[in-house]
């Protein structure tokens, strides 16, 4: 299992939101803290997502050595090595100016696929330079693996793994994540229309040409979400193609899960192990869940 963490570009932890119960945006420091809890509890793997203390119209403090994603996965392997594997999200909706996943144009509505590509390749470099093991493109352009496996390649860093988000539903179960990690800056963060470039959940052929591209361009293993209301998905992917595949159980199913607990509407252990198994029935090789803590915690009684 792999433990999503978000790290603020600040020197104390947020709140905790209650969009998404128990979790908060965390200092560099308390990220340390947060991984060296973690490795207690078995979970040697997190996934970092990087909330930069202001954005720009180009999302340029993604790539910026000094970010705040770059300086924690310095400190990260610093502190524990290869004890824990980092994977870092490679996007720009939490560095521009519009939330959008990639970079638009001069009008602001529709995005550029190459110039957005360019963007992701410097924000993985960087990434690499620091250290990090696995880098996963999340915006869903065309030929972003290929592009960021030459560059990596180019600059000596072969052994750095891509984990790309192949099928990123266009999906209202994205909001709590964007309540946490969006500025309010972005106008109408929580209803931001994505489904230009993300895969629509009515074509299932469409998704797996996704996939299919983005084995070609060089993937290591593809990620699917959200992962609940797409296990056909997950399935169908693995049948076809045998090749490693995870799940991510995205925000909105974790709120949604929390939220009915809170209300004793369910028994909410019962439904994270069954949502948990679920996945990985339907042929998950790895799971990202914000539910990583409670699952551990449920396996060492």
């Amino acid at each position: 299992m792999v433990a999503p963490l978000f790290v603020r570009d600040c020197k104390t932890t947020v709140e905790t939101t209650s969009h998404i119960p128990d979790f908060t945006s965390c200092s560099i420091e308390d990220t340390v803290f947060k991984v060296s809890q973690l490795l207690i509890k078995g979970i040697s793997s997190i996934i970092l997502f990087g909330i930069p203390s202001s954005r720009d119209i180009f999302g340029t403090y993604a790539w910026n050595n000094a970010g705040i994603v770059q300086r924690t996965v310095k400190k990260l392997k610093e502190e524990f090595g290869d004890a824990v594997t980092i994977i870092t999200d490679v996007c720009m909706c939490q560095y521009n100016l519009s939330g959008h996943c990639g970079l638009s144009d001069e009008l602001g509505t529709n995005i550029e696929n190459d110039h957005t590509v360019h963007s992701l390749c410097e924000i993985a470099k960087t990434h690499a330079e620091a250290g990090v093991d696995i880098v996963s493109p999340s915006s869903m352009m065309d030929g972003q693996v290929k592009s960021i496996r030459t560059l990596l390649d180019e600059a000596g860093f072969r052994k750095v793994k891509i984990y790309p988000y192949s099928i990123k539903y266009a999906s209202s179960l994205y909001s709590p994540f964007r309540k946490l990690a969006f500025s309010e800056q972005i106008n109408d963060r929580i209803h931001l229309d994505k489904s230009s470039y993300q895969t629509p959940y009515t074509n299932w052929k469409e998704s797996i040409r996704e996939v299919q591209n983005d084995i070609l361009e060089g993937a290591d293993m593809i990620i699917i979400k959200p992962a609940i209301l797409y296990l056909d998905m997950i399935s169908l992917v693995k049948e076809k193609f045998r090749f490693p595949l995870a799940a991510q159980n995205v925000s909105g199913e974790y709120a949604m899960i929390k939220a009915a607990a809170s209300m004793h509407w369910i028994d909410e252990k019962a439904w994270i192990i069954s949502s948990i198994c679920a996945m990985k029935r339907a042929g998950a090789d790895l799971i990202i869940s914000y539910f990583c803590r409670d699952v551990a915690g449920f396996l060492a009684r």
